[in-house]
């Protein structure tokens, strides 16, 4: 199984009850399997996708207040979102086991930021295990809860994206069923703590990591037998599984004492003591910050990102790993070959994505516009030219603002219109848009709504609604935001939706926020059905001016060098029939139809 669905297995065997996440690359498949765990295994759980990872925090921290196991997911930037009660909690502390997983991202694959999500844990006072497979992910689950009851505080589980998207045979355990009943018992000096109360709290926070630091099952373990040098090799995490293999391989295990870190923070203090006295020199391999480094304190010998020998940013690929060791074990290696860049094509939206449609549609009404836009994969439209920045899931709006106030004070306004994903929108959109409404803003705002949260892997919105509860209307929100003007249309419609997006920027012109809803479902969402269009052909009338391939960027309109005219690729092509709109001769019809 993936790491993902392996940790979803490991919380299941171990008594999970609530489970909360927000999808995010690459943590996304870990609730859709704990679900599909729990419908096999008949547990009684609860399973839901929250509206944002800080509600998805606080759904799966009451539960464990109340004295169930629980469990959130989320990526490493979705930690962010979830700082606030995660730092609080970490005072608190749990009665139930508690286990907070972040994934993170180093590279980074899918993400604004590459950052490590144990230096929040080290801020928050917490423990963090860091697996480095999907079985040690499975364990490790299991793990967590028993440190986090042990000692009444939040465990984070940090795998990285090598963990979490790898496959690894995993035998499947029995699900323990606790029999455990919720039993809230209140306490307001501890659940509501003053900040009185938070200086107490905070004190025996502290002697707790203290004990932490001694506890047997989380300590660092030896690999190899010590070969008598005074060198050593520190590794966590992934990095920890590829410096093995590749020390095996490559002769190089004898050469050190290799030692792996599953609790990297915080370190356990013995094992501090023992490699300062036993080793004159000490390598440490984790990503993505210096984590355990910085525990060892010893800079003279300790050789590892803080120190410069380690590279600082990006992933530690076993080819990397290998040089590293190499070094350390004082043998050379040849040069590696300069890599010839592969010819590829860029990221770019599905055949027929009606996102395209409205970037297109936002261009040809406001061809001097901003266009501040968000996180999701809408962000591809940055190929489309409708895209100007994209800084954190709601930013779109925020700045939107922001850019109208700077260019209202300097006496030069200017067309903006922001963009943002149905999901996001409820995710992180709502604030910012009533801010925007209380502080006079004019700018239009497009939701893209297509009724899913595709980039991701088509997990629901609350637009969708649940069998326990009912759907979220979007502009009934958008009303209540104080928002004048709110209509809805099908960007695939392309004349009418450009026109509707020409009729919301002379509103928000005079007299504030228009939003525009751009509803239209996503084609690779398999729960919806899409009707049918004709094929689209491009007839001879083609001039090969380029202009759909450049402005347009469809995948299924290629340009055809031998003819100096498009084709249309229609085993990609979905039918839409914006391109008929789009072609400025008029040279593309749907089959059957008249040029």
């Amino acid at each position: 199984m993936q790491g993902n669905e392996a940790m979803a297995r490991g919380l299941v065997e171990n008594g999970c009850v609530v489970a909360a996440s927000y999808p995010g690359t690459p943590a996304s498949e870990i609730l859709s399997a704990i679900d599909t765990w729990r419908k096999a295994e008949g547990a009684n759980m609860h399973v839901e996708w929250a509206v944002n990872e800080k509600v998805a925090f606080e759904i799966a921290y009451a539960a464990s207040q109340s004295g169930l196991r629980a469990a959130t997911a989320m990526k490493q930037v979705g930690l962010n979102v979830a700082s606030d009660p995660l730092m609080s909690a970490a005072y608190l502390g749990t009665v139930g086991g508690f286990v907070v997983i972040s994934a993170d991202d180093p590279g980074p694959h899918s993400s604004q930021t590459e950052q490590d999500s144990r230096l929040v844990a080290m801020q928050a006072k917490i423990p963090v295990l860091d697996p480095s497979s999907p079985a040690e992910a499975r364990e490790m689950a299991g793990l967590a809860f028993q440190l986090s009851e042990e000692f009444g505080v939040p465990v984070m589980l940090r795998p990285t994206t090598r963990v979490c998207h790898a496959c690894q045979d995993i035998l499947l355990r029995p699900v323990r069923n606790l029999q455990r009943t919720a039993d809230f018992r209140k306490d307001p000096k501890r659940w509501a703590a003053t900040p009185k109360f938070r200086y107490e709290l905070h004190v025996k926070l502290n002697e707790t990591l203290s004990r932490i630091a001694a506890y047997g099952p989380t300590a660092p373990r030896c690999l190899n037998r010590d070969p008598g040098t005074r060198r050593a090799v520190v590794a966590s995490g992934v990095s920890a599984a590829h410096a093995q293999e590749v020390a095996s391989a490559s002769g190089l295990w004898d050469s050190f004492a290799f030692y792996q870190v599953v609790q990297p923070y915080p370190l356990h203090s013995a094992f501090v003591e023992e490699i300062r006295s036993a080793y004159d020199e000490v390598l440490v391999l984790e990503e993505t910050a210096g984590v355990i480094e910085m525990q060892l304190r010893d800079y003279r010998r300790v050789q590892g990102k803080l120190s410069g020998f380690v590279p600082e940013a990006g992933e530690l690929l076993p080819e990397t790993i290998e040089r590293l060791l190499a070094r350390f074990a004082g043998r050379s290696l040849p040069e590696l070959p300069e890599a010839t860049p592969a010819a590829g094509k860029r990221p770019t939206l599905c055949p027929g994505c009606p996102h395209r449609a409205s970037f297109y549609a936002i261009k040809k009404a406001a061809p001097k516009g901003i266009y501040p836009s968000d996180i999701g994969c809408y962000t591809l439209g940055v190929n489309l030219g409708g895209v100007d920045t994209v800084l954190c899931m709601g930013a779109a709006i925020g700045q939107a603002a922001g850019f109208y106030q700077a260019y209202r004070v300097t006496g030069q306004p200017r067309d903006i219109v922001a963009t943002i994903g149905d999901s996001t929108f409820f995710h992180a959109g709502i604030p910012p848009l009533i801010d925007a409404v209380v502080q006079g803003a004019r700018f239009v705002l497009v939701i893209l709504d297509n009724s899913t949260t595709a980039m991701t892997g088509n997990q629901p919105t609350p637009s969708q609604g649940t069998p326990a509860g009912q759907a979220v209307d979007i502009a009934s929100i958008v009303a209540g935001c104080g928002v004048k003007f709110c209509r809805s249309a099908d960007p695939l419609d392309l004349p009418a939706f450009t026109a509707l997006v020409k009729e919301a920027l002379a509103f928000s012109r005079d007299q504030g926020v228009a939003v525009v809803i751009a509803k239209s479902p996503c084609l690779v969402d398999k729960s919806v059905r899409h009707a049918k269009r004709p094929q689209a052909v491009v007839d001879a009338a083609c001039t090969g001016c380029r202009y759909c391939t450049s402005q347009f960027e469809c995948p299924a309109l290629v340009y055809d060098e031998a003819s100096a005219k498009v084709v249309v690729d229609v085993m990609i092509c979905s039918g839409c029939g914006v391109c008929l709109d789009v072609c400025p001769v008029k040279a593309i019809r749907q089959e059957g139809g008249k040029p």
